[in-house]
């Protein structure tokens, strides 16, 4: 993906309060319409001014940057869109302008425009950042083995940041990598262990990996709603049977799925978003998920020796 320029919305009194003069009193109300207006464009000429002075506090790059950081947090991409303009017109294209322009044209169905954005951050500070949503328009085209690729070259540049990390994990489960996603979802679920995304993506690599006693330990203990459960199950089931499918030549027949057994779409990919609605609840033990199905299954107790918190 703090207290800043916030823009309230207005709402505009003056018809209001016209129209229920005339309504009450009619024509013999005349004098008391015309003070209720003025009030009323009083009122909205200090909304204006006030407005004004909030503006040009944002007196800094830095500061409409934030500002614009602090939109796009709140899902407001298009109207993010709209300020970054301004700010652009401001003090002229920068690295770090160009990256939020990027991500705000994939969050609203642009993905060509997008795409060539987060090149020019190559070769750049921001270029982490370029790698990284040129892997995210990659998976949203289902091109997982891509964007592991690209994944690993931000991670070259930025090796702690979890939701990339978080990223690059899901990206190796859908490219039919389980044993390189391992590494990158601990890591994510490590460095931050509140995160939905990075909790529901390790129990996505466990239910994958036939581990689900585990997975469901995870779960619980993170109070995941059932839609959620539902939706990992289903990914992960899905995942199966797409590696079943691959080893079909060698693989007995006891190891295919039920051609009868039914296969939920996959939720949406690599986006923090998908799997709102999930409890954040911390637990030692989930810090240190087992290698395998025959290490300890993890216990919801916080007080575990397992992890530090």
């Amino acid at each position: 993906m703090s207290a800043f320029f916030n823009p309230s919305v207005r709402i505009v009194w003056a018809s209001m309060t016209m129209g229920l003069a005339l309504a009450v009193a009619g024509c013999g109300a005349t004098k008391d319409h015309y003070a209720a207006g003025e009030d009323a464009q009083q009122r909205q000429a200090f909304e204006a001014a006030s407005e004004t002075k909030s503006s040009a506090n944002i007196d800094t790059q830095a500061t409409y940057l934030k500002v614009v950081g602090q939109m796009q947090q709140q899902g407001l991409w298009f109207a993010s869109l709209a300020h970054i303009d301004a700010l652009e017109q401001r003090w002229g294209i920068t690295p770090d302008s160009t990256r939020v322009r990027a991500d705000a044209l994939r969050q609203t169905g642009q993905p060509e425009p997008a795409e060539a954005a987060y090149k020019r951050l190559l070769n750049t500070p921001q270029e982490s950042a370029g790698y990284r949503g040129l892997g995210l328009l990659a998976g949203a085209r289902g091109h997982y083995a891509e964007a592991v690729q690209l994944f690993k070259q931000a991670q070259r540049r930025t090796p702690t940041d979890a939701l990339l990390l978080s990223d690059l994990g899901y990206a190796s489960l859908r490219a039919g990598q389980p044993e390189e996603a391992r590494l990158p979802l601990m890591q994510s679920l490590q460095l931050q262990p509140d995160s939905k995304q990075a909790q529901a993506n390790v129990a996505l690599y466990l239910e994958a990996t036939h581990q689900q006693e585990q997975a469901t330990a995870l779960m619980d203990s993170n109070r995941m709603p059932e839609a959620t459960r539902a939706a990992v199950r289903a990914a992960a089931l899905q995942m199966r049977a797409a590696a079943a499918g691959n080893s079909a030549a060698t693989a007995p027949a006891s190891a295919m799925l039920p051609r009868d057994e039914p296969i939920a779409p996959l939720p949406l990919a690599l986006k923090p978003t998908r799997w709102a609605g999930m409890g954040g609840v911390r637990t030692a033990t989930q810090l240190n998920p087992p290698v395998s199905a025959a290490d300890t299954p993890l216990s919801p107790n916080p007080t575990s020796p397992r992890g530090t918190p």
